[in-house]
């Protein structure tokens, strides 16, 4: 089944940089057609901590003023390429008419901290330092504009300015469940008729000894080599390699799209968005009434799913619980994780998976198995609904539906 045509909202523009390189072929021939290349894991620069860093850009394609380049965080700039990519793709780049009434929905992070003076920090108070040295180092040391250039709504005011998206704009923060909401409220106000066109998406960079740090404070981070995500999960505690990654995706309405003579990727069915104290259970309970409230969309054909599984023992494990039960019940024929090939990119993550969902319905095949037989199963012929769910590592559990518009 499919949404009814005037309710519908199409997929018309994806822009997907990674450790895999940039655009969607570099992705395809990777993930899909086993396109051979060295695996774009880092083991050493961050060791004991695997990253996936970010291939290199040419920036100049899609942020061509070199002041515009200085200004921006690492972070923003990656943001800033992926928008472009994504607006290049729905044919949408350098018209100012339709971009002036393109609104926009960032999930992002922070800003990047100033490591030296972090690392003075930490050294003093490491050698017994009180709490006046701390207050000294606060006052003294920290740039006067340092959180005005950490505010992680830049992003969105960068992309304005390269990009000329001049509609509305917000920012959503909080690891995986800013991914899902940026999506969730783009189709919900497309839906509503409170917007025609949307600019979806996020930025992480992957390379920051600042975020490593406060994740692996957490006992959050994998250590090790390039181990799939259901083999981290299976070890023990696991763990999440986290990746540099940009994605954005231009979500427009039917009547917006045709008006335009522009064929989407895919058909953006149904986005929700939940959450659960990750008590044994919960995250899946919440997982099972999400894809009740699916099931009327649904066709007869078992589902291809495309996973957030990040490698973290517990979450991981209670979502391939969930997926085999679907398996047995005939209801999904295979499942993919994409972070066993780009990491885990927070709250770009979503954003991400829901391009890749719509590349495989657009390209009629799906990505190839990377692990465990069990739960990657072979896949054969063209998905006409891709399912995306997305478990974060420590809140948010979510899922979009992605389907082929004939």
């Amino acid at each position: 089944m499919s949404t009814a045509p005037a309710d519908e909202i199409w997929i018309t523009g994806i822009g997907l940089i990674s450790s895999l390189g940039e655009g969607l072929d570099a992705h395809w021939q990777v993930m899909a057609e086993g396109a051979d290349r060295a695996a774009p894991i880092d083991t050493t620069r961050f060791a004991p901590f695997p990253v996936y860093p970010m291939a290199p850009l040419e920036l100049d394609k899609q942020i061509p003023r070199r002041a515009d380049q200085r200004q921006m965080e690492t972070w923003q700039r990656l943001g800033t390429y992926a928008a472009g990519l994504a607006l290049d793709d729905s044919g949408l780049k350098g018209d100012l008419d339709r971009l002036s009434r393109m609104d926009m929905i960032v999930a992002a992070g922070g800003g990047e901290r100033d490591l030296e003076v972090d690392g003075q920090i930490l050294a003093g108070l490491a050698q017994g330092a009180d709490e006046t040295f701390l207050n000294e180092r606060l006052i003294n040391d920290l740039r006067p504009t340092l959180f005005l250039a950490q505010l992680s709504n830049l992003l969105a005011g960068n992309i304005a300015i390269v990009h000329k998206v001049t509609g509305s704009s917000r920012t959503f923060m909080g690891e995986e469940s800013a991914g899902i909401s940026a999506v969730e409220i783009a189709a919900r106000r497309i839906r509503a008729g409170q917007g025609e066109v949307f600019l979806v998406g996020g930025a992480y960079n992957a390379e920051r000894k600042d975020m490593l740090l406060s994740l692996a404070l957490g006992h959050m981070l994998w250590q090790g080599g390039d181990v799939p995500v259901w083999a981290r999960a299976a070890s023990g505690n696991g763990g999440v390699v986290t990746g540099s990654v940009g994605a954005f995706l231009v979500i427009e309405s039917r009547a917006h799209a045709e008006a335009r003579g522009k064929r989407p990727h895919a058909r953006l069915a149904s986005v929700l968005s939940g959450r659960s104290r990750r008590k044994p259970g919960e995250a899946r309970a919440v997982a099972e009434r999400q894809l009740a409230e699916l099931a009327p969309l649904l066709g007869s054909e078992p589902l291809a799913v495309v996973s957030g599984a990040s490698g973290l023992a517990a979450p991981t494990l209670e979502e391939r619980a969930f997926h085999e039960g679907l398996i047995a019940d005939g209801r999904v024929a295979a499942v993919r994780a994409p972070q066993s090939w780009i990491g885990n990119s927070l709250e770009t993550t979503f954003p991400a998976q829901v391009g890749l969902a719509a590349l495989a319905v657009s390209r009629q095949g799906f990505y190839l198995p990377k692990g465990d037989a069990a739960i990657e199963r072979p896949f054969d012929g063209a998905p006409r609904q891709v399912l995306t769910t997305s478990w974060g590592f420590w809140r948010g559990e979510g899922m979009a539906l992605v389907e082929a518009v004939d």
